[in-house]
């Protein structure tokens, strides 16, 4: 009974990590621009960015403060994930065709899975670890923290500038980005920028799904070996 009750203010201080604190905070502000995201836009796009922009100050305060924790990685990939599967969702009953969005939702939600338990598999600490990959592209992702950063920064805010481009409940895809892109220098420069940070990650994304299932398949037959 002792030790039981000893444990527990450990296991609450890990809940209330600085950095797992503001995981918390990101899912509420998701939640509340999610909940509104058809009414204002614009309020929806400032918390959902800013929820996202908290995704690296966490991972900052894990690092400073020496807060880092697996409930909070889990905690950060899991809000991720459903944070752009929620908006690609909304963005594929907007645009057509919407079946590219919930193919872009299945390709990240299925690279990232199997990332994870192949990290698993191999015992590694991290799924960014991927310092034995032999493909230069997802070592420079993983390995470089502002290419990674900008990456994923482009990717939301071309999802983001979609959604606040879009006037109807049918537009279509190309259209919406070509007069987007005419409409000014600087939207086109952004656009640009965002749809070059989109393709890297996308590219990425699929690398990670092949290697990912090739560890799977390698342990298999290593176990098949083994017995």
């Amino acid at each position: 009974m002792a030790g039981k009750s000893a444990a527990r203010p450990r296991k609450l201080s890990v809940y209330l990590y600085i950095p797992n604190v503001i995981g918390y905070i990101r899912v509420l502000m998701n939640c509340v621009a999610f909940a509104i995201c058809f009414s204002n836009k614009r309020i929806f796009s400032v918390l959902y960015f800013i929820s996202f922009v908290c995704d690296g100050v966490d991972g900052w305060c894990a690092r400073k403060f020496n807060q880092v924790s697996t409930f909070g990685a889990v905690l950060d990939m899991v809000t991720d994930r459903i944070s752009t599967a929620c908006l690609l969702v909304i963005l594929s009953q907007v645009y057509r065709p919407g079946l590219t969005f919930l193919l872009l939702l299945a390709l990240d939600i299925a690279s990232h899975w199997l990332q994870m338990y192949s990290t698993f598999l191999t015992g590694k600490v991290s799924h960014k670890d991927v310092k034995d990959s032999t493909n230069w592209l997802f070592k420079a992702y993983y390995g470089n923290r502002m290419f990674m950063a900008f990456c994923c920064v482009a990717c939301e805010v071309l999802y983001i500038l979609l959604f606040l481009r879009a006037e109807k409940e049918t537009e279509d895809l190309i259209d919406v980005l070509m007069t987007s892109a005419r409409q000014s220098p600087f939207l086109f420069v952004l656009l640009a920028l965002s749809f070059f940070g989109w393709t890297i990650k996308q590219t990425v994304n699929v690398i990670q799904m092949k290697t990912a299932a090739d560890v799977c398949v390698l342990y298999d037959i290593n176990k098949k070996q083994g017995s």
